[in-house]
């Protein structure tokens, strides 16, 4: 594993004029930025479409694209849409540096069912070849948003046409004829997702910039997943789960976390070589460079809850599919950079597993500074095959950890890394993470920025108020980026493969590349050019 360095920022955190972050030009100035700042990596959250909670690890489908990250100027650009159009929505835009998915969740889908009604005799013979290219996941898709809209977007368990809810071929065929214009939007809506996907993966790529997806272990109940394929998961005859997934109770949670998600039936899976999983590990290579597999540990054994139960703590451990499951990913997929999300209680089992697969674990700093505890967590005990964070999108900022973590455990963390005061708390507990033996290190955007509380992503176990925060336009300063690109290199960490590009050339684009924001405006170089970026010459 290389020596380097990346940064976690959710796409919804991008700011833009329209209530969450999308795949247009901030996600284009965020790649120069990540260039001029010596940064291999750019990792994100999940990017399929949020359900209720708006959580990235609650989807209604593991394969498809969040339609609120399509950008509207693109497709304005484009001629799929007028501005006059975009204007007259109230994107919640009071606080910019908050998304506001109420007014994303009235008002998105009207606009881009506009777009779909301009676009679509035009775009026909593209989005067919979508569609074909997709035939393994799409049509299901589609025709589940497109009755989960006729159902009032009740869950699909709750629906009140058995023959639809359990895929009876005569009611499935009734309402694909009959829901046909709502499941044709649905597949312009995928398509205008990964046309401006892989433009801005390519622009990455152009760059030496690589990308890190987030894969849950599990899906949502009410997902496209569960729906058409019942066989992959343990239900019963009504096709309700029997069992769910949690974790069980420890030092810090009496009644463990109740998560509730269906869970595989492994035997299944295996009698098939785990289709449904290299599938899914398929739909993410499309996106990603890097792969974290969230809960690795659950593949090793996992916690399983009654269906019913109020908490996890009457749960069970059952055996997971192990390196049968893993030798299958890898075999499929051999270029794929995978990371194992190993945190947690960590059985010698476990410990096995990850040995035997191959992938780098996770290490958190916020973790390693425990005052009670021996000392083998900390920087020194990191392997060279693993990546270092500073924290994760579930943990405080490291602004917000100094306020509120033990005073035993921040005395530890000075203490060990002889921090100061004159460059502040944050940088030196980055520094730490840099300077690890790890041969990656991942911190969030928030910490490079010394946010506090305000900032943090997700608390879990908590309901509301999580996966807002964003940045706002203006933020990330070339002043910040130089220092990180110094730090960079300071620790060995700096991009070697550039493929052909210097990070001074990201810094001249961050600076005024002369780019537009759809409406032909330009950002200030006096210069203009098309909405959808182009590789510099």
């Amino acid at each position: 594993m290389q020596r380097s360095c990346g940064i976690l920022l959710s796409i919804s955190s991008l700011p833009s004029p329209y209530g969450i972050g999308t795949l247009g030009k901030a996600a284009y100035q965020f790649i120069d930025f990540l260039a001029a700042a010596g940064q291999s990596w750019w990792q994100v959250l999940p990017v399929g479409p949020t359900s209720c909670g708006d959580s990235p690890y609650q989807s209604f489908s593991t394969f498809a694209g969040n339609p609120y990250f399509i950008d509207l100027d693109l497709l304005a650009e484009d001629g799929l849409l007028d501005y006059a159009d975009i204007d007259a929505v109230n994107w919640g835009d009071a606080d910019p540096s908050r998304t506001d998915y109420l007014a994303l969740y009235e008002n998105r889908l009207p606009l881009l069912e506009k777009a779909a009604r301009r676009g679509w005799e035009r775009d026909r013979t593209a989005v067919a070849a979508f569609v074909e290219e997709n035939r393994d996941w799409l049509p299901d898709y589609t025709l589940f948003m497109a009755l989960k809209r006729y159902f009032g977007m009740r869950p699909w368990t709750q629906w009140p046409d058995e023959g639809a809810r359990l895929r009876r071929p005569d009611a499935l065929e009734k309402y694909r004829d009959a829901l046909a214009w709502d499941a044709s939007v649905f597949a312009y809506v995928q398509f205008l997702f990964f046309r401006q996907w892989t433009a801005l993966r390519d622009y990455a790529r152009e760059w030496g910039v690589g990308l890190i997806g987030d894969i849950p272990i599990y899906v949502a109940l009410d997902s496209a997943d569960v729906w058409a394929n019942p066989q992959c998961f343990a239900l019963d005859e009504n096709r309700l789960p029997r069992e769910v997934a949690g974790v069980p109770p420890d030092y810090f949670t009496a009644d463990g976390q109740l998560w509730g998600n269906p869970l595989y039936d492994w035997d299944a899976m295996r009698r098939d070589g785990y289709r449904w999983w290299v599938r899914r590990i398929g739909g993410a290579a499309r996106l990603y460079d890097a792969l974290r597999i969230d809960h690795f540990r659950g593949l090793e054994s996992y916690w399983s809850v009654p269906a019913g139960e109020t908490t996890a703590k009457n749960g069970h451990w059952n055996k997971g599919p192990g390196m049968d499951l893993v030798g299958a990913l890898k075999a499929a997929y051999p270029d794929l950079f995978f990371i194992a999300e190993d945190l947690g209680y960590l059985t010698p089992a476990v410990r096995q597993l990850l040995s035997d697969s191959g992938f780098p674990g996770m290490k958190v700093l916020e973790f390693a500074f425990d005052a009670r505890e021996p000392a083998d967590y900390r920087p020194h005990t990191y392997p060279r095959h693993s990546v270092c964070y500073a924290g994760t999108h579930d943990n405080a900022t490291l602004m917000q950890w100094k306020d509120e973590a033990d005073p035993a455990d921040i005395a530890m963390a000075r203490l060990y890394l002889g921090l100061n005061q004159e460059e502040g708390f944050h940088w030196g507990v980055l520094r730490g993470g840099l300077g690890s033996v790890s041969g990656l290190f991942i911190a969030q955007m928030q910490d490079y920025l010394g946010l506090g509380a305000d900032a943090r992503m997700n608390t879990p176990g908590t309901l509301g108020g999580n996966w807002q925060w964003r940045l706002l336009p203006g933020q990330l300063k070339p002043e910040l980026a130089e220092k990180l690109a110094a730090l960079a290199k300071l620790y060995g960490r700096e991009r070697t493969d550039r493929r052909g590009r210097t990070g001074e050339g990201g810094q001249e684009r961050m600076d005024g590349s002369g780019r537009t924001d759809g409406r032909g405006r330009t950002d200030g170089s006096g210069q203009t050019e098309s909405a959808v970026p182009r590789s510099p010459a």
